[in-house]
């Protein structure tokens, strides 16, 4: 049996007897209750954040993305495709050509990023479920169509129903250019516009989709292509294809699964949410001290108790312990009530969306949250450590005690 413990709690559940010890005792557990329900709210909503960036790029970006590790664009040829067709867990591979162009529609114009992708592209992701208008067929009756971002759309007021004004593309060719002959220094093509998507404003502002025969005549890239997208069997680990395919390319290409090709946006939330836990970490510290206060105050209330244990045997190990389980209670039970409020507040914004955004143009209508266990961890082990910092000296006072002046 353990008798700190028992010691311990039987102070704990006597202290109503102690106005001034229980008021303290009760506001360090509603500190720590606060905290650490507030800790756990931010940290799901860090999380639910994560998850809504990486189902926006899911749609647009495919499992893997090859591409140079120098340059922005690379020869392929037959057999370099079959490499990557053959290799295990590849089940759809798109030749892609992407770079900036300009954009004339009527009398207006802007630079924006033209994507040239092979036919199987919307196999790939889940574009063609994000149409607004029009359709998203890049090759229709034996024509060539573009789909446009709706914030494309809206600059250039872009009409997919008006089949009679086309898009203009101009870029820049590799040769010198002539003041004489401005306009001789551009490829020039057009395109109809078959429709309009809405994913994210990052890519409806500035991507225009086109067939990759279109992208290749205007930037004379030839058999050059900028990316080669993948989608991985369902069966097959996407790490292990990725393992597999840059074994097969060599160092002169990387291969990037859907989190590395948005590296620093998702390391800007990790980050983020790093310095949120240790700021409301400090916050529950600065809670806790009450634990100390109240433990200080005991102490000196049990002085008797503490000279008669010790003249009866009692180790300061012993005297010691029953301090630290005071303070490991007031807290086990503020942070019990935390993490319970924490995950009821964080269910209940993930089921009704009680706080909304506030932005009528955003992505989904309510901050997104998702609980993960190893918050629940985290927190756990803040206040474990938390509580042994503010605890540990009134406890050392209560062991070092002289039993001859106390009874």
């Amino acid at each position: 049996m353990n008798v700190p413990y028992l010691i311990a709690k039987r102070y704990f559940f006597s202290k109503k007897k102690r106005n001034i010890i229980s008021i303290i005792s009760n506001i360090a557990m509603i500190g720590v209750a606060v905290g650490t329900a507030a800790l756990i709210i931010v940290l799901s909503v860090f999380n639910g954040l994560e998850d809504l960036i990486r189902t926006i790029y899911t749609s647009f970006d495919p499992n893997l993305k090859i591409s140079a590790v120098e340059g922005k664009s690379f020869e392929t040829d037959t057999e370099f495709m079959n490499r990557i067709r053959r290799t295990p867990g590849v089940a759809l591979v798109t030749e892609v050509i992407e770079d900036n162009a300009l954009l004339r529609y009527n009398d207006r114009q802007m630079v924006v990023k033209v994507k040239g992708v092979s036919e199987n592209f919307f196999e790939q992701n889940k574009i063609g479920t994000s149409v607004v208008e029009g359709h998203y067929d890049l090759y229709a009756n034996n024509s060539y169509y573009a789909l446009v971002g709706r914030g494309v759309q809206y600059q250039l007021s872009i009409r997919p129903s008006n089949q009679f004004t086309d898009m203009q593309f101009l870029y820049p060719r590799n040769t010198k250019f002539s003041p004489l002959n401005p306009e001789g220094a551009f490829n020039t093509l057009q395109i109809t516009p078959g429709g309009v998507f809405a994913i994210e404003r990052q890519y409806d502002d500035a991507y225009v989709f086109v067939p990759i025969q279109f992208a290749e005549e205007l930037m004379e890239y030839g058999r050059k292509r900028t990316a080669i997208e993948i989608k991985v069997e369902p069966d097959f680990r996407i790490e292990a294809v990725k393992k597999s395919l840059q074994q097969a390319l060599g160092d002169g290409f990387k291969v990037q699964n859907s989190d590395e090709q948005h590296t620093s946006l998702l390391r800007a939330v990790k980050v983020e949410k790093l310095f949120v836990f240790i700021t409301f970490a400090f916050i529950l510290l600065i809670a806790s001290l009450n634990i100390f206060f109240s433990l200080s105050m005991l102490v000196i209330d049990k002085k008797k108790d503490i000279a008669i244990l010790a003249s009866m045997g009692a180790t300061q190990e012993q005297i010691r312990n029953i301090f630290l389980f005071e303070g490991a209670l007031v807290a086990f039970i503020g942070a019990s009530y935390g993490l319970s409020l924490g995950m009821l507040i964080a269910n209940l914004q993930q089921t009704f969306g009680i706080v909304s955004m506030g932005m009528a143009t955003s992505v989904v209508d309510s901050y997104p949250v998702k609980l993960q266990l190893q918050d629940f961890v985290l927190t756990g082990a803040a206040i474990v450590v938390i509580t042994m910092l503010v605890s540990i000296r009134p406890a050392r006072k209560a062991a070092a005690m002289s039993v001859t002046e106390n009874i």
